[in-house]
């Protein structure tokens, strides 16, 4: 499925991806709040907490800001065309955020301490880099002197593609929060996923459209990871 180089408003397929993930998240809500925790929790002998662990408002409250984070992103930063495939394929990943996230963190009954403070922390410097790379790229855009040329600055002088850097950082936000080892599946899943398939789409797409000044762009900015990769 080629994401790139397609533009339009799509407005139909982004209201049935915002609409399918607004389900989601009730589920989610369902799960943490409603009946559907304790049945859930019985299914696999899970201790319930008598009163909401703060750790389950988190995981909420990080969700429903995803939720806002992506749908504003969606409407307001997003030139190019979703097709269909993409608009019933994408809320399904991001049910593995919702959905998978609440279920996860059932059995963390325990104190909130330093690692949730620190899933705190990331979660927030994710969706920055994530939501501000995109915004930062977007003010560039719109200036009719950058017409055609590449955005190499601000987060993505940190690295190619902060932006998705900024994703995995949130979802291990979510991970460590939810204190299940379980998560890393979904921490692994992401990843792999930008490495492998979205990174390498979305570079062959900006070579083929920047030419030299992307090669250039490449030659002295990590893939990925700042410093790193």
């Amino acid at each position: 499925m080629d994401l790139y180089g397609k533009y339009g408003a799509s407005w139909p397929q982004k209201a049935v991806l915002v609409t399918l993930e607004i389900l989601f998240l009730g589920l989610a809500a369902w799960i943490l709040f409603g009946p559907g925790g304790p049945m859930i929790a019985g299914l696999f002998g899970w201790p319930v907490a008598e009163a909401t662990p703060l750790r389950y408002w988190v995981i909420f409250v990080f969700s429903l800001t995803v939720l806002i984070r992506m749908g504003f992103m969606m409407i307001f930063f997003m030139k190019r065309a979703v097709p269909w495939s993409e608009a019933f394929t994408v809320p399904v990943a991001f049910a593995l955020y919702y959905v998978g996230f609440a279920v996860l963190v059932l059995p963390a009954v325990g104190p909130f301490d330093w690692l949730d403070w620190l899933g705190i922390a990331l979660f927030i410097v994710g969706s920055v880099l994530n939501t501000g790379g995109e915004l930062q790229r977007t003010l560039f855009k719109k200036d009719p002197a950058n017409k055609g040329k590449l955005f190499t600055g601000g987060f993505f002088a940190l690295s190619m593609h902060i932006n998705f850097f900024g994703d995995i950082l949130w979802v291990i936000g979510y991970a460590l929060v939810s204190r299940n080892w379980w998560s890393s599946l979904i921490v692994i899943f992401i990843v792999t996923f930008f490495a492998f398939y979205n990174v390498p789409m979305l570079d062959k797409h900006l070579a083929e459209h920047y030419g030299a000044d992307f090669e250039a762009y490449r030659k002295k900015t990590k893939r990925l990871i700042p410093w790193v990769w």
